[in-house]
């Protein structure tokens, strides 16, 4: 039996109608979709905020990942919280601000700083300064500064990075060796360390702002 006129006109609307609801569809989806970029960064803010921690896995990478991002190579505090949101510095202000009695110093090699074990195989601390050497010059290493964080180069195949590394448990060969690291064909102008001074800073404070650079267990650090 053939359809009659006024059946096949109603078909015709009823397809027209559908086709418009899903073209227009089509259209929004596309025109509110997110890039990236900023739903990674959004999520990692979101996702710290609802656990009540700092979650820091998307700054460090891992097998194919290692050697690329935003996050591969440390060259000043500044620098390494540029990629966060104003959101991340207003939900988490003391990751963005260094500690009382901390500071951070870049100095050319050699450092010209004489390092001692605060004990045997565990910490270090300024025994003392190497006159004109370039800590001096710079003005801010004292006696008895304690070393909490160092730039090293960590290299993978043909891949590195360079990280700030939390150090106050490190024993003399192990800062040596950090230091050593930092060499120029890795695109490493200088050494970047962080000191805590200890009449003025919160060892406590100070240990929960380095956890910040700690990295992950699944990472090549």
């Amino acid at each position: 039996k053939q359809p009659n006129h006024t059946t096949t006109m109603i078909m015709i609307m009823i397809l027209s109608a559908l086709a418009l609801v899903l073209g227009f569809a089509a259209t929004t989806t596309t025109a509110f979709a997110p890039t990236l970029h900023s739903t990674a960064i959004s999520n990692t803010r979101l996702y710290a905020e609802q656990q009540g921690t700092i979650d820091t896995s998307f700054m460090w990478g891992a097998g194919l990942n290692f050697g690329k991002g935003e996050f591969k190579f440390y060259r000043n505090l500044q620098d390494f919280l540029k990629p966060f949101p104003d959101q991340d510095r207003q939900a988490f202000p003391e990751v963005f601000t260094l500690p009382c009695g901390t500071y951070e110093v870049q100095l050319d090699k050699p450092l010209g700083i004489v390092f001692e074990e605060v004990e045997v195989g565990k910490g270090l601390f300024v025994q003392d300064l190497v006159e004109g050497g370039n800590a001096e010059q710079e003005g801010q290493v004292q006696k008895g500064d304690l070393l909490v964080g160092i730039t090293a180069v960590k290299i993978v195949g043909a891949k590195y990075e360079r990280r700030l590394i939390p150090c106050r448990n490190f024993d003399f060969d192990t800062m040596v060796g950090a230091v050593s690291s930092n060499e120029p064909k890795w695109g490493c102008e200088d050494v970047v360390l962080m000191f805590e001074r200890p009449d003025e800073a919160d060892s406590a404070q100070v240990d929960q702002f380095m956890a910040f650079f700690e990295p992950p267990v699944d990472s090549p650090w």
